[in-house]
């Protein structure tokens, strides 16, 4: 059996800023009634796996504002308008590692925040690495982390890394490295 769907009645207001849009929209719930809906929409987001010639997977520390606290993380960004998940990978992987990959795949894709958001976040697994120029965002700082396989399990287990699209992109590609 099929579940009922909801159903948007109208968008009172939105807010937009270069990364997402809040909306708010009056829907009609499966009972009849009329609700409120609040969200964040997005282009969606890219998430890059590097893995170096000797097996390694790069990583970034990043300090995060809202939480006040450093973050071990896989690359990441928000996909801007015009452009693909694709681009964004690639513009992600050379902005945070100063890398461009021979060999990226997309292995798997994820909403991350699914009463909250429509963003769909691609996971891309990255290979034959080479430097490249990386011309970083003014409110981004990257210091980079190499870690074995086993060292980022070990990491993870330890709760050294608490950022959520990273903890789903690492379950969806282990699978592929």
């Amino acid at each position: 059996m099929a579940l009922k769907r909801w159903k948007k009645l109208r968008q009172v207001f939105e807010i937009k800023n270069p990364w997402w849009i809040y909306r708010k929209e009056i829907v009609s719930l499966p009972s009849g009634t009329e609700g409120e809906y609040h969200l964040v929409h997005t282009n969606g987001a890219s998430m890059v796996i590097p893995v170096t010639a000797d097996g390694k997977l790069l990583l970034v520390n990043q300090y995060r504002y809202l939480l006040d606290r450093e973050s071990l993380e896989f690359p990441c960004g928000g996909v801007k308008d015009g452009s693909t998940y694709l681009a964004t990978a690639v513009e992600e992987l050379a902005e945070e590692t100063g890398c461009a990959s021979g060999d990226l795949r997309c292995v798997g894709e994820y909403d991350p925040y699914n009463g909250v958001t429509d963003e769909i976040c691609k996971v891309y697994v990255a290979r034959d690495l080479r430097p490249v120029e990386a011309h970083r965002d003014e409110t981004e700082e990257f210091e980079q982390v190499a870690l074995t396989v086993e060292e980022l399990e070990a990491t993870i287990a330890a709760g050294g890394i608490w950022d959520g699209m990273t903890l789903a992109a690492w379950t969806l590609a282990r699978h592929f490295l």
